[in-house]
This record gives structure tokens, sequence and C-alpha cells, in this order.
């Protein structure tokens, strides 16, 4: 058979560079010794989640640790399931969370020197290769309709046999010349399909960066490499543009294992040497008492608008991200509480091998004390930006007085205090902790422990004294004084001597006084509440909690 004749008959394109200039254009990287360049590469079909966060985060860790690059590839082969805003959004998504590319798919970049970064874009540099592969015998057309692949599927399911187009099941692997030419004159369409060499029989060990050394298994699958519309498939596409972008490390979910064999035998018969590949393990949850997969259908969390809209602080979750990649990362930041996690010397190695379990409550613990350290400055603008793309009209009309929402927030985070409290942990729920400062927000359920003449007579007895000029020693004597005239106990020594001869203590007159002014039976700081509202807005409180008992 004229292979040569064959390859330009089903490529014909004339303006297909020779193999050669392609390496001129993509000349290896220029970067220092052992600098490693990865890449996130996901399709446009659909949006990114937590998986992809995490594998991103390693890459991108990987990649800035040995002085690499990080870039982004888009591979939209599959152009019938692309979304509109997908490229966009993965790149907004991962600034979130201050994962940053240096070069790639709509990103500006001086380092742009191995695009296009779209598949489809790059066309014609996969179509040279596929011919190469044809003119040596290494590819061929196969002309079989989905109700003849549908008829493979079948008897193979019958017979029990592994799925795919291989041995006796590869129909079109031996046509004759006068066969193939009678097929195209028929205008058939075709397809492109690898000629494996391999043998399923013949296992070897592959060395996976993360999962040490597995068994594979030779391919021995005759793969679509390119579709009847002559875009390449994933498997080819990513050999040849992983090998021209001169990725020297993938990172990639352990679902890809199975294509593994495919992968290497693609980059053996296009001669380009193979970059070390390593698997990550699943992210796992607890659920009912036993592990399982996160789930796009089951679970929320996986996706990341569910962190951007419950407001996660991002470098919370990066944070917690860390301690799950890298299993010495805690010890590292218990010895260095105060340095950036960037400066933690991010490994492969360390990098788990089996499922990673999520655990959204530690994850509200590292968010806690992450907020803690930020200034009530700091915190407004956090929030403030949730607030601007997730909040209320309300919300936003209240975030417009910075410094009445600041002197709240130095309440809530006891930023004048030697303890910092760690109340918040997102900023959905630290806009709520503040609803009752408003009026409009204020919905109080009162619900007091005792007869509603004793509730009466603290409320009506404390208006009667407050100056918001008081400090709060004065302010708390005031109570006392109020507590005692109503048969409560002012001091708490008295109280434990001899509680029959009280209705209570100084904690539950406080109480009675908290709920009226917060709707809550627990708040910060009583005093700083009521003067943060003013005089006239906490008598008024103070005054409808009385009427309403």
């Amino acid at each position: 058979m004229d292979l040569k004749k064959l390859a330009q008959t089903l490529i014909p394109e004339s303006d297909l560079l020779p193999l050669e200039k392609y390496e001129e254009m993509y000349p290896p990287r220029k970067l220092p010794k052992g600098a490693q360049v990865t890449r996130l590469a996901p399709s446009p079909t659909g949006f990114i989640h937590l998986g992809n966060l995490y594998s991103a985060l390693a890459d991108e860790r990987i990649a800035h640790t040995t002085g690499g690059i990080f870039y982004l590839r888009i591979e939209d082969t599959d152009e019938k399931r692309r979304v509109e805003g997908a490229v966009e959004s993965v790149i907004r998504s991962l600034k979130y969370f201050n994962v940053v590319f240096d070069e790639g798919a709509e990103i500006s970049s001086p380092l742009n020197n191995y695009g296009p970064y779209y598949q489809r874009q790059r066309a014609k540099i996969y179509r040279a290769f596929a011919k190469d592969l044809i003119e040596r015998g290494l590819a061929y057309p196969c002309f079989c309709t989905e109700e003849e692949l549908g008829a493979i599927r079948e008897e193979q399911t019958a017979e029990k046999l592994t799925p795919g187009y291989y041995g006796r099941f590869a129909k079109c692997r031996n046509l004759s010349e006068r066969q193939i030419y009678d097929n195209l004159a028929a205008g058939k369409p075709f397809v492109i399909r690898l000629k494996s060499m391999g043998d399923s029989a013949v296992k070897y060990t592959f060395r996976d960066r993360i999962k040490g050394d597995i068994t594979v298994t030779e391919n021995d699958q005759d793969v679509v490499i390119l579709k009847s519309d002559g875009i390449p498939t994933y498997h080819f596409a990513h050999a040849v543009d992983d090998h021209f972008m001169r990725t020297t490390l993938v990172i990639r979910g352990e679902e890809w294992l199975s294509s593994l064999p495919v992968h290497i035998e693609l980059f053996k018969v296009l001669g380009f040497p193979m970059p070390a590949y390593g698997h990550t393990c699943s992210l796992m949850k607890v659920d009912g008492g036993v592990k399982r997969k996160l789930s796009k259908r089951k679970d929320p969390e996986l996706s990341l608008d569910y962190y951007r809209r419950a407001g996660y602080y991002p470098k919370a979750v990066i944070k917690y991200l860390m301690t799950i990649l890298n299993s010495n990362f805690e010890e590292w930041e218990r010895k260095n509480p105060s340095a950036d996690y960037t400066q933690f010397k991010f490994t492969i190695e360390k990098m788990g091998k089996s499922g990673a379990l999520f655990d959204l409550d530690k994850l509200n613990d590292i968010s806690k004390t992450e907020l803690s350290l930020l200034s009530p400055d700091e915190m407004f603008d956090f929030l403030n930006d949730w607030v601007c793309e997730f909040g209320s009209s309300a919300d936003r009309e209240h975030f417009k007085n910075r410094e009445y929402v600041v002197r709240i927030l130095e309440l809530i985070m006891g930023a004048n205090s030697k303890k910092r409290r760690k109340d918040i942990e997102r900023a959905e729920q630290g806009v709520r902790l503040m609803d009752y400062f408003f009026d409009d927000a204020f919905a109080p359920e009162y619900s007091y422990r005792f007869a509603p003449s004793t509730v009466k007579a603290v409320l009506s007895s404390f208006a009667q004294v407050y100056d918001p000029a008081d400090d709060n020693q004065t302010w708390f004597a005031k109570l006392k004084g109020v507590a005692a005239a109503c048969g409560f106990a002012a001091e708490t020594s008295d109280y434990k001597a001899n509680p029959s001869a009280y209705i209570g203590n100084m904690a539950d007159a406080s109480e009675i006084l908290r709920i009226a002014v917060t709707g809550m039976p627990n708040s910060p700081d009583l005093c700083t509440i009521m003067g943060i509202l003013g005089k006239q807005r906490s008598l008024a409180r103070l005054a409808a909690a009385a009427e309403k008992v």
C-alpha cells in the first residue's frame, strides 16, 4: 500500500508544516535546573469545582516553588458541549483563590510564546502529526458507523470481554487499499485511528510521581486520534500539546489512570519524551459513617460557587487544601504561624497516595482563625466585597456606613481586647451576625425565663437610669442596682450562698436586658452594643420589648 498517497488523500492540506518546524517554533523553555512546567487544561464544558482547585493549587505551587511555569490550556475539542463564559469563569474563580497563571488562554503575558492555547486553534499541528503516523503505517482510516460500533460493544458485553476497538473487533484495521479508496469514493465518513503495537498480555512498572510504582498493561486499543471533522480527540491532542508547550509534569485525577497506557503509547509513536505523571487521590467525605467520593450531584460543597456564595475567606480554603495536599504543611505552619503559605516548600512527594478526606468542620475552624487575624477595616473590605456580589439590597445599604460597621466589627472581633474572638467563619454568617444592629433587619423572638412582671420591671427600671456616657463599670453598677431592686442577687457569692432568697443572679438579669436589645440570650459586651446603637434606639428597643411581654 502506498502510505504516502493514502496520507495525502486523507489529509490533503498543502499548508501543513514539516514536523521539524514545530520543534523550532516551540523550543525547550529556558528555565532553571529543576524548574517544573505544569498546566491546568480544563474543557469549557462546565464550571470549575473543588477537585479542579485541588489539582490547580498543586500545579501552581510546584511550578512556583521550583521557579517554573504554570499555564492554562483550554481543551475545546468537543465544541457541542461548550458552555459560554466557562473559560472566564475558570480564570476568575482561580484568581479569587489566589491561584494565578503565568501564561495561557485569555492571559495577558509576555510569556505567551507557546500558543495558541485553545486546542481547536492548533488543528493543523495535530493533523500534521496524524498525517505522519499514517505515512509510517501507525494510523489508519476507520469507516465503522455508530451502529457497527454499537454491535461490537454488544458482542463484547455478551462475551464478557474488554470493551474497545482492538484485535478481531478492529474491523477497519486491515482494510485493503482498494477497500479504503472504494469507501472514500462512496463518500463514507471516517475517523483516523492509532494502529496500536501493544499487547494487553504485557505488564510493566510505571513510576507515578504521587502513587509511586504502579503496574501498567500495554495498550492494545486502536483509539481514535482524529474525529470525522478533523479535530483531534483529547488523547492525541494532549500528547502533542504537552510536548510543544514543554510540560514537564502532569498532575491529574486518578480517574485518568485507565487512559495511561494509551498516553504512554502515543508519546512513544510520536517520538516525544513523556512528561512525568502524578495521579491525585479522590476527594472523599464521610457520609453516614461510610467514606465516599465527593459527588457533583450530592454534595454542594464540591462546587467553587458554594464557597464564594457562602463567603469563605479564600486564603482559608487554600490553607485547608494545603493541609490535605502536603502531609507536612500543618507541622510547618505550627512552627511558622506568621509566615505566608507560599513560603512553604511544596513537594509532590508529600502528596497523599490514597483518598483525601474533606472535612468541612476543619475548614470552618481554619476560616475562623484566618478571619480573626484581620483588622476590622480588612474584615469590612472582605465582607463588603461579598455583600456587593451576593448580599441583599438591605445589606448593601447597611454597608454604605463604613464607620458604623467597623465599630460593630471591632466589638464582634474583640479588636480592642488581648484575645481575638473567632465568631466569624465566613462572610454570609458574619453579615448575619450583625443584623441586630440594623432596625430593618432586627427581628427578635422574645423568650424570657421569668415572669412578665419581673421582665417589665428590669427593662423599665434600667431605661430610667441608662446613660450612654457611662463607662462599662458605671453601666454595670447601675444594672446591679436595678437587678437587686427587682429581686436578683447583685453578687454571685450571695446567690451561691442562699439561692432560694433570690429569683435569680446577675447573669439572669443581664439576659433579660440582652434579649430586649439584641433578640438573643448571648452576645458580645452589651454596654458596647447599646453604645453603638445609641441612646434613642437602645431605649426604643427596651420599650418595645416591655410592651410585648
